[in-house]
């Protein structure tokens, strides 16, 4: 048995393989596309102090994948500005709105676009709406994944976001009857 650095931790995958990492392993990449407070520097730093507090508050020798990001997400949405409202466009009980704002909004952030599209997508189920509209697929997710053409990896990313509304939406007993368009 290979004995694991004191400074390292484990990280599990959701393949179920585990990596050792080292706190000035993780980086972060952020769109420069909008100007926002949440640069890659102070994500950075967010990522190592996170790490800190798995490694060395909890003393866990292993984090799965989703309880690092997890706990990334709650100390980011600390510092977030706050949501401007999406425009909403009613039609005949069609309301419609902008994932590309959303992205735009999220710092170019997968976590805090999918936090953001959760609480756009109950607010708008509330209204009762007769079909729910999303636009501005492609372009939230080259904005997310910030890149100008699309690629294998654009399309993981708009995958999972459909997949998302698909589960929210199913999960949801309010949404049964509301036809949900994703453009």
């Amino acid at each position: 048995m290979i004995l694991l650095a004191n400074d390292c931790l484990l990280l599990r995958l959701s393949n179920g393989e585990s990596v050792p990492l080292r706190a000035e392993m993780i980086s972060f990449e952020v769109s420069d596309d909008e100007p926002t407070l949440l640069d890659a520097d102070f994500i950075n730093d967010v990522a190592a102090a996170v790490f800190h507090y798995f490694k060395h508050d909890l003393q866990l020798p292993t984090v799965t994948m989703g309880e690092f990001c997890e706990a990334m997400e709650r100390v980011l949405r600390r510092f977030a500005p706050p949501a401007k409202p999406v425009p909403v466009v009613v039609s005949d009980l069609v309301l419609e709105a902008d994932l590309g704002r959303l992205a735009d909004e999220s710092a170019g952030i997968e976590l805090l676009f999918f936090t953001r599209l959760r609480a756009e997508v109950r607010n708008r189920l509330r209204e009762a709406p007769a079909q729910l509209r999303f636009c501005g697929l492609r372009r939230c997710v080259k904005q997310l994944v910030g890149t100008r053409r699309w690629s294998r990896r654009c399309c993981r990313l708009r995958d999972q976001i459909v997949a998302f509304l698909r589960g929210y939406l199913q999960a949801e007993t309010s949404a049964a009857s509301c036809p949900v368009v994703v453009e």
